[in-house]
């Protein structure tokens, strides 16, 4: 299944996109049941159910409606840094024994199609980072690898904005990765049923021009593997996100540096998701 969530004035619609167009799935969902989030730990085989309920309800034409981000509330989000054999290489950097861990905030997220703004007074080096995102589908807690992917709910694309400037200056890496809008997901949520995350493509575009353009099979560390980790140290929580590393190309290692600016587009292209599409604008006070 494909899940997306159609922006709304009070909250965000579960719906699923299918051949014709995006389908609301409120009709045949539990009460109480809006979101994603709140769908997440009734597992894929109740919303399929939902789903098979709907028949072959008309779609809403895909170019009629607007997407939010296909997640809400996750109570954490977190990175893996360098996990890219081809981005270790074009840094000349060793390969990490373990995954290189960060986060960002969740207030960071925001959707396809979205504008993102930031001050130029506070960042001038915005890069992007083409991602593939993990979405936790049960409590995970000291678990080995195999059992960390059966816990897998689905998959999406993100793009790990990063303000560098803020990040190496910082020492840490926070503030300059959750900036407001330094986390758009989507266009949807692929259950972990119909998508394998092996060695899929990956790719990012600026203003149509290929800046990133690799596979996941240059994972260093893959998403069990990540999980497991992860699950030793803190409890994974269903709804929790998890972005597993970038690829070579981002802006900041180019011969010279390329940085994001007013008016750019960037569009993140993950095989078997779709493709991320936003805005960049600088916001002068």
């Amino acid at each position: 299944m494909r899940l997306v969530h159609l922006a709304g004035a009070e909250h965000p619609e579960l719906a699923m996109l299918r051949e014709g167009g995006v389908v609301p799935l409120r009709p045949t969902l539990p009460a109480g049941v809006e979101t994603l989030d709140d769908a997440i730990e009734l597992g894929p085989g109740a919303l399929r159910a939902a789903a098979d309920k709907l028949g072959d309800a008309d779609g809403i034409p895909l170019a009629d409606v607007s997407l939010a981000a296909p997640l809400c509330r996750p109570s954490k989000v977190l990175c893996i840094g360098m996990n890219y054999r081809d981005h270790a290489a074009e840094q000349g950097v060793e390969l990490p024994d373990q995954p290189l861990l960060f986060a960002k905030f969740p207030s960071a997220l925001t959707g396809p199609d979205s504008t993102i703004g930031w001050s130029p007074k506070l960042t001038s080096q915005v890069d992007w980072e083409a991602e593939l995102a993990v979405v936790v589908g049960r409590r995970l807690r000291n678990v080995c690898a195999a059992d960390a992917i059966e816990g897998v709910f689905g998959y999406t694309a993100a793009n790990d904005l990063s303000a560098r400037d803020l990040q190496f200056a910082d020492g840490q890496w926070v503030r300059g990765k959750s900036l407001d809008g330094f986390l758009p997901l989507g266009p949807a949520v692929v259950t972990a049923d119909s998508f394998d995350p092996g060695a899929k493509a990956i790719r990012s575009y600026v203003n149509g021009k290929l800046m990133q353009d690799s596979s996941t099979d240059q994972l260093i560390f893959g998403v069990g593997e990540i999980l497991s980790f992860l699950s030793r140290s803190f409890t994974l929580m269903p709804g929790d996100i998890v972005l597993t590393g970038t690829p070579a190309g981002v802006g900041a290692f180019r011969d010279p540096p390329v940085f994001l600016g007013d008016g750019d587009v960037v569009e993140i292209e993950i095989e078997g998701i779709g493709t991320l599409r936003n805005t960049m604008r600088e916001v002068r006070d």
